[in-house]
């Protein structure tokens, strides 16, 4: 017989937008379940970039937000559409390519130099395209080698405007180049003839950020469930099954919860 308390458990829901990068690694399956069982709590994901994300969240049409863009995170909290911004894990961006690594970036000690030597021999590069976080660091290094994608001629540089998995599909397919997230990389099965070539740089790492959408600008978030499953997310016990997560023996996302950045 069903008791009021599981009527009303059964019935909390909310929804957040995550990163195609987040969902592709396949923490969300690991996570969901336990969120489920100790909450009572349907957390519906609406699987997008980072930059369709913040749309979403700035819509509304959101309660909450999981994305790695730092500098866009904090000017959405600070125009107030995110109450707070809590980070919750990281872990490091990697370049791609194909196994004979014909554009030679093996060899080097930089992302930007990586990235130069790709555009040097204009060796086949797959980009997301998407205005995703992923994508917005491969920009910024790109302009870091002192390029723009915007200029490059030929056919060699070619933007797919889909999720991080489709992505990596067609760099397969094409055996290229791509900029991708580890997590997504080893959560990957058609690798193909591709490897991972380039990663250690500092400027590759890659936070994930928790944002809940401020009622105040939305006062039909759901609020009191956001704080609830930000709550959760910052537990040992969640904390501990983000670092536990592993492909292959080799750890996806490292938990480092505890900062919490406001617009106050």
């Amino acid at each position: 017989m069903l008791t009021m308390t599981t009527i009303a458990a059964s019935a909390d829901e909310m929804k957040m937008a995550v990163t195609t990068s987040f969902h592709n690694s396949g923490l969300a399956e690991i996570l969901l379940p336990e969120i489920k069982k100790d909450l009572g709590l349907d957390v519906h994901l609406l699987v997008v970039g980072t930059g369709q994300a913040l749309k979403l969240g700035q819509a509304g049409d959101v309660d909450a937000i999981l994305v790695h863009s730092r500098a866009a995170e904090e000017a959405f909290v600070a125009k107030g559409f995110g109450s707070h911004r809590r980070e919750i894990m990281y872990n490091d961006f990697i370049l791609v390519g194909p196994k004979d690594d014909h554009a030679g970036i093996l060899t080097v000690k930089t992302a930007a130099d990586a990235m130069t030597l790709i555009a040097g021999k204009e060796a086949i590069f797959v980009s997301r395209g998407d205005d995703s976080g992923t994508h917005r660091k491969e920009l910024a290094l790109w302009k870091s080698a002192g390029l723009d994608p915007a200029s490059f001629t030929g056919n060699w540089y070619r933007a797919t405007g889909s999720g991080m998995g489709a992505t990596l599909n067609t760099a397969s397919a094409m055996n290229a180049y791509v900029f991708a997230d580890r997590a997504s990389w080893l959560n990957f099965g058609n690798k193909g003839e591709l490897a991972l070539l380039f990663s250690g740089d500092p400027v590759l790492f890659n936070q994930y950020a928790y944002i809940p959408i401020n009622p105040e600008k939305h006062p039909h978030v759901t609020k009191e469930l956001a704080a609830k499953l930000e709550t959760w997310l910052v537990s040992a016990k969640a904390q501990r099954m983000i670092g536990d997560y592993e492909i292959a023996g080799q750890q996806l996302f490292t938990p480092n919860a505890g900062t919490l950045d406001s617009d106050s």
